[in-house]
């Protein structure tokens, strides 16, 4: 199963705030068979905790400590917002990335995405992307 593959990115999402884009961020999860039901509610609780927003028009939800028992293998899925959703940060979130990390990986993947938008056009480059198949591309070499 790929870490990141054209069923779990969605082009042009909409939502009323973060919670509503972070469970469709773990919706995709659940769906690809990543996670149970049970992530989307621990990825909740993360954003309450503290802010998954990395500034730059990026999010990174993901579970807190406790759900690791309800992941079943590691993904990502990457939710496109044309309009931005308000995460709390200085502006919108215009890409939301949900990571689930099976073992010891968490911080790795972290790492990874985290690395791949510090390049100065990798949002925009996400914003301007035709297919999914173009999205991925982004990534790859970036998450393994």
């Amino acid at each position: 199963m790929n870490i990141l593959s054209e069923n779990k990115i969605m082009m042009n999402a909409t939502a009323k705030d973060k919670y509503e884009a972070i469970t469709l961020a773990g919706q995709l999860l659940v769906d690809a068979g990543h996670v149970s039901g049970e992530y989307i509610p621990k990825m909740l609780e993360r954003e309450d905790v503290v802010s998954t927003y990395m500034g730059g028009g990026l999010a990174i939800p993901h579970g807190t400590k406790d759900a690791r028992q309800f992941i079943k293998s590691t993904g990502l899925s990457v939710v496109r917002f044309q309009d931005g959703v308000d995460f709390g940060g200085d502006e919108p979130a215009f890409v939301v990335i949900g990571i689930a990390a099976a073992g010891s990986g968490h911080m790795e993947i972290l790492t990874n995405v985290a690395m791949i938008f510090t390049e100065d056009d990798a949002i925009e480059r996400v914003m301007n992307a035709s297919t999914p198949a173009d999205i991925i591309a982004i990534f790859e070499g970036g998450v393994e």
